[in-house]
């Protein structure tokens, strides 16, 4: 009798387990599974906020020409070339373009998308001054104008990925029409209005970046009218500010290597080159290894850096630069003397 009890107590427990089952088991392998989901996702949000090296212009050209590399290319060829590339970095570094992104990691970066507004603001002020650098209307350069001008966060058709890849068809297109020598951009034409637009771009970053910094003593170092400034920048968004402006300086540094490649005897004859040179150095500062895990807002001496002040110090002179090479190369030419007709009258030597 005991044991046909038993049996009956264990299946009475049995049919109790299927009728009111117990998932106390279920927890582990999900909290196991969010664990690694979040493991991975920090890793990626590592490596995709790491900004890609610089690139050298004159390669970048050769790839983008692709079989007619070696071929002599018009006025042009490189500057095209240059923002093509950095357009294509947009789409093409780790993670891809994260700025319009709705899921992790994308969506919790901030630093990596800023630097990617910085590189995007940098190319549509190129794109903008392609057309009158090319001497006159352009079909591919105004798409490539079009394509870039759209919201950088859109995520829905048509994403803000397929108008930068619009864009950079359209320069390839162009790039390809460069291949005859006789089609390439006029000779300094849109260099005085482009280093304008720089100008009133940098000025814009520096005094951002001055926004962040409560030292009113600093701001008189950066010659920085403190009534002039905008709205305090908020705490969580120093460093946005921050590598927006390294994005700018890195897309500025190839942009205007680019450019100086095509219009170097344009800028010889300016006698503006060691100018330029010095705003490339300007530039490059800001690219510098940033050892902090954060951008800190320290003051004077103290144990803590300030990193915008310095930021600011650097879009500052590098504003300066970009103003006085404007001015420079809006200035029309000198007039070189007429030489001397037969017809003139012989200027005879003095006794």
């Amino acid at each position: 009798m005991a044991w046909k009890s038993w049996r009956a107590s264990r299946r009475r427990r049995k049919e109790e387990a299927l009728e009111r089952p117990r998932y106390g088991w279920i927890w582990k392998p999900v909290l196991a599974l969010a664990g690694l989901y979040l493991l991975v996702s920090v890793g990626l949000g590592i490596w995709w906020s790491q900004p890609p090296a610089p690139f050298d212009v004159e390669q970048a050209t050769l790839d983008r020409r692709g079989e007619a590399a070696y071929l002599p290319g018009a006025r042009g060829t490189v500057t095209v070339a240059t923002l093509a590339t950095s357009v294509a970095i947009l789409l093409e570094k780790p993670g891809g373009y994260l700025r319009n992104d709705l899921a992790p990691p994308g969506v919790w970066l901030d630093n990596m998308p800023s630097w990617e507004l910085g590189v995007l603001e940098s190319s549509r002020g190129l794109a903008q001054a392609l057309p009158q650098m090319a001497g006159g209307d352009n079909a591919d350069l105004e798409t490539a104008r079009e394509a870039l001008m759209g919201d950088d966060r859109d995520w829905f058709y048509p994403a803000t990925e397929q108008r930068l890849a619009q864009s950079l068809e359209a320069l390839d297109r162009q790039l390809s029409a460069l291949n005859d020598e006789d089609g390439g951009f006029a000779p300094g034409e849109g260099l005085a209005d482009w280093l304008a637009s720089l100008v009133a771009r940098l000025d814009d970053l520096a005094l951002r970046l001055a926004a962040s910094v409560g030292s009113h003593e600093a701001l008189i170092e950066l010659a920085v009218d403190a009534e002039a400034l905008p709205p305090g920048t908020p705490w969580h968004r120093v460093d946005n500010i921050f590598f927006e402006a390294r994005g700018t300086g890195w897309a500025l540094s190839q942009l205007l290597e680019g450019v100086q490649r095509d219009q170097d005897d344009v800028l010889r004859e300016a006698d503006v080159l060691a100018e330029w040179q010095g705003l490339l150095a300007e530039l490059a500062m800001t690219q510098r290894q940033l050892w902090s895990p954060l951008v800190l807002n320290g003051s004077g001496f103290g144990i803590f850096a300030n990193h915008s002040l310095v930021m600011a110090l650097h879009m500052t002179r590098a504003r300066d630069l970009a103003a006085h090479l404007a001015e420079r190369l809006a200035e029309p030419p000198l007039a070189s003397p007429e030489p001397a007709t037969p017809d003139d009258d012989p200027v005879e030597a003095p006794e």
